[in-house]
């Protein structure tokens, strides 16, 4: 009987070790210099965008968590309200989650957005960003930005991203990047 019970008490401890592992282990970040992950995700209109699509300029490609939730809105209307500036410089400007097309669709209309926001429902391509977290059987991206040289590779991570100055703070980075 001791033996029966240590042995389930091992293979539960086993099985929590594995689950934790891959509920909170995450794909390493891509490196400043390294290639971009690609993606071919729809945006909120269901046409499909690819990395490539961007080659030749800046792209400011920013994960978060769930569309029209307080820190969120806060993050894509500083983009929207800084878009002009941003593509001045050249930069073009994505969002990325794992909502669907229609979720981001309401999002983009409610707030005047414009720029795209591309559907990661399963959520492979935050997965090849390292920006991907689970909560239990919730999956989200986490609030990570990637800046993306017009050659397609990685110019600068952002993981500790503040929703009321990100913006501000990618245009500088890009003026002083392209300077």
């Amino acid at each position: 009987m001791i033996k029966l019970l240590l042995l389930l008490l091992l293979v539960s401890v086993v099985a929590l070790a594995l689950f934790l592992y891959f509920q909170f282990s995450a794909r390493a970040q891509p490196k400043v210099g390294e290639p971009a992950p690609p993606f071919s995700l729809p945006d909120q209109h269901d046409q499909r965008q690819r990395l490539s699509d961007f080659k030749g300029h800046w792209l400011v490609l920013y994960f978060y968590p769930k569309d029209d939730t307080p820190g969120c809105t806060k993050e894509a209307c500083h983009f929207r309200d800084d878009h002009t500036a941003l593509q001045q410089y050249g930069a073009k400007v994505v969002g990325i989650s794992v909502d669907s097309s229609a979720a981001h669709a309401q999002f983009a209309n409610k707030y005047r957005l414009p720029f795209p926001l591309l559907a990661d429902t399963s959520g492979q391509v935050a997965q090849s960003y390292g920006a991907l977290m689970h909560l239990g059987w919730l999956k989200l991206a986490k609030r990570h930005t990637f800046l993306i040289d017009p050659e397609g590779r990685v110019a600068k991570v952002y993981v500790n991203v503040d929703p009321n100055t990100h913006s501000q703070t990618l245009l500088k980075d890009i003026q002083a990047l392209q300077e």
